[in-house]
C-alpha cells in the first residue's frame, strides 16, 4: 500500500510544479534563480512583470512601447508561462 501512495504523491507533485523553469513558481523572485546580472534594470524589472503576468494569466498587460522594460517583459513571459507537458 505505501508504494501506492507514493507513487500517486509524486504523480500529484509533477503535475502541479513539473511544467515551470526554475524560478518561475516566485515571479517577485525569479530573477534571484537566474542570472540577469549583465542586464539593465529596466530590462529585469520588465522581466519580473512579464514572469508575474504569465503566472497569472494576464497577456493583455503586455507593455505597448519598446524598450529594454519591454523586451524584459517579453523574455520574461515567455520563460514563465507553464509548458505543455511531455
Amino acid at each position: 500500500m505505501r508504494p501506492a501512495i507514493l507513487l500517486l504523491l509524486t504523480s500529484i507533485a509533477a503535475c502541479a510544479g513539473g511544467d515551470l523553469r526554475p524560478g518561475a513558481q516566485h515571479p517577485a523572485t525569479v530573477t534571484d534563480s537566474i542570472n540577469l546580472s549583465g542586464f539593465p534594470p529596466e530590462f529585469r524589472k520588465g522581466f519580473t512583470d512579464g514572469c508575474s503576468a504569465a503566472r497569472w494569466g494576464d497577456a493583455a498587460a503586455r507593455p505597448s512601447a519598446e524598450g529594454q522594460y519591454a523586451v524584459g517583459w517579453r523574455d520574461g513571459f515567455d520563460y514563465c508561462k507553464p509548458r505543455p507537458p511531455n
